[in-house]
């Protein structure tokens, strides 16, 4: 007696995505957001909070039309020149070099600064296939060189790529004969010796300054 093959059963077609599977899926384009979070903050949404649903989506979908880059630090704005380079209370001849508009608000928030701002946008990273064309580097260049800026500041992060963004600018504006410093490094302010790792520690000793007389 020959051996019963089992009945073919049809598979079943995969249904097409929901509308709460779009959300899911456009959730996850934001950074640190899983699947799994993003379908709860989906279900959130729709089940808890139906109006600021509708309010995301318009204010995402006005700032993706109006937001563009400042013409001449590059940051976000809705006009072709952003406030903070339409300020007269800004000093003109510093210009201070930032990787995000993100790092730009930071410095704001110092009240320690007051001379302007270039926002690269990004960092050079070989491997990922950033160079000097994709943060606009030509751009900073005519920038710093318009017989205005006296010294530009170098406020890169300290992560690998961040200093080799900061050593390659550095090196093109200084063949250009203008004054290039680097954001300082060192001990945070009330911090303790004992809690500070030695990376940190050791460049705070490279970069010590004289006090007193």
């Amino acid at each position: 007696m020959s051996a019963r093959t089992p009945d073919a059963r049809p598979v079943p077609a995969a249904e097409p995505l929901s509308s709460l599977d779009d959300l899911a899926r456009a959730l996850r384009c934001l950074p640190g957001v899983g699947p799994k979070a993003a379908q709860r903050m989906a279900l959130h949404l729709l089940q808890h909070d139906r109006e600021g649903a509708r309010a995301l989506g318009r204010a995402l979908e006005h700032a993706a039309l109006r937001v563009r880059h400042c013409e001449r630090c590059n940051t976000f704005t809705e006009e072709a020149i952003c406030a903070l380079c339409r300020s007269g209370k800004r000093d003109p001849s510093l210009l201070c070099v930032v990787e995000t508009p993100a790092d730009l608000l930071t410095m704001e928030q110092t009240h320690a600064y007051t001379g302007l701002y270039f926002v690269l946008m990004g960092r050079l990273s070989p491997l990922d296939g950033i160079g000097p064309r994709e943060i606009r580097l030509d751009r900073l260049i005519r920038r710093a060189i318009d017989g205005v800026v006296r010294e530009v500041i170098l406020a890169t992060n300290f992560t690998n790529e961040g200093e080799a963004t900061a050593h390659t600018i550095a090196e093109l504006l200084a063949a250009r004969g203008l004054a290039v410093s680097r954001l300082a490094r060192g001990v945070p302010v009330g911090g303790e010796l004992e809690y500070v790792d030695a990376g940190t520690l050791a460049q705070a000793l490279r970069d010590r300054r004289s006090v007193g007389n």
